[in-house]
């Protein structure tokens, strides 16, 4: 099959383009061919190597891990997937080897749920890891429940634009961070929009004069520092971007696959209370760039990987 993969860890350089091995389809696994697989952060986080302290890398290693696509095998012992299926994944396992960008997967059955029918791949693609992220962080960490005010970080991005349209979903008002040229964006989504940035404790509070009763952070760095003033009393605190979180009494989360979770998701997705924005596709052999522009971090929602069908 072709696929992107890296030998060693390094800039988006490393990346090539050619034929990959075939995975094989464990009992408890089903092949997926891929339609799309979404860019997100931590792919080309993982690449440079950041996530070698926690998860091994088996080169050479295709990256990816979120994907939209067809059943093609299911696994022996799988009963919740036939061939034909339309499915979406945050295929993540605790190791990085066998990715998404490939024309094929191999994907754990818990990492799956169907696909929303009123969604493209593309569109799809980009539901699991941030729709989780932001589904996780809010309706754990974050316990957000009706008539809170939560302030959400890069709201426009993949995760954020998911937090705010899933905290209004949760009967929250919603204030969130982005750049001028996203504010139209973040109205659209129902977020009170706020320009980060020197000067942003005093636009917030301008907005929410007794604190905020929850603070989901994408950024980490200073605005996490500024969040943490911004609390109201008993008001909660998370990031998914910065470890030091815990030592200003938030929560740290990363993300974990589940199955249950995604289906409540997709279900919200064809019901409308949650769209996905896809801001630029490209094809697989392009992988690099696309990962080269989620690094400049100034994204509209998400950046999709395309893999063209062929029978």
């Amino acid at each position: 099959m072709k696929a992107i993969s890296y030998s060693g860890y390094g800039g988006p350089e490393v990346l090539e383009y050619g034929e990959a091995r075939d995975p094989k389809v464990g009992p408890d696994s089903v092949l997926v061919k891929v339609r799309a697989a979404a860019v997100n952060p931590v792919d080309w986080k993982a690449r440079e190597g950041y996530l070698d302290p926690v998860l091994d890398a088996v080169f050479p290693v295709i990256p990816g891990w979120d994907v939209s696509g067809v059943v093609i095998q299911p696994g022996a012992s799988v009963t919740e997937f036939v061939t034909g299926d339309e499915v979406i994944g945050y295929v993540r396992e605790d190791f990085l080897s066998r990715g998404t960008f490939a024309e094929y997967v191999a994907a754990p059955v818990r990492t799956l749920a169907r696909k929303p029918r009123n969604l493209t791949y593309e569109e799809a693609a980009g539901l699991p890891l941030a729709g989780l992220t932001a589904y996780q962080v809010l309706t754990g960490a974050l316990t957000v429940q009706e008539g809170d005010v939560v302030l959400v970080h890069a709201a426009a991005g993949g995760v954020g634009s998911i937090a705010v349209q899933l905290g209004r979903h949760l009967g929250a008002r919603v204030i969130g961070t982005a750049s001028e040229r996203n504010h139209d964006f973040l109205r659209e989504l129902g977020a009170e929009p706020v320009t980060y940035g020197e000067g942003l404790a005093e636009r917030v509070r301008a907005l929410a004069p007794e604190g905020v009763d929850a603070v989901f952070d994408t950024v980490g760095g200073e605005a996490l520092k500024v969040s943490a003033d911004l609390l109201a009393p008993g008001g909660r605190l998370a990031s998914i971007a910065d470890a030091s979180v815990v030592d200003l009494g938030g929560r740290y989360v990363f993300v974990r696959p589940d199955a249950a979770d995604l289906a409540r998701l997709a279900d919200l997705a064809e019901q409308d209370v949650v769209t996905v924005h896809v801001d630029e596709t490209f094809p697989l052999e392009r992988a690099a760039d696309a990962q080269r522009l989620s690094a400049e971090g100034r994204t509209r929602g998400k950046i999709v990987v395309t893999v063209p069908w062929t029978d």
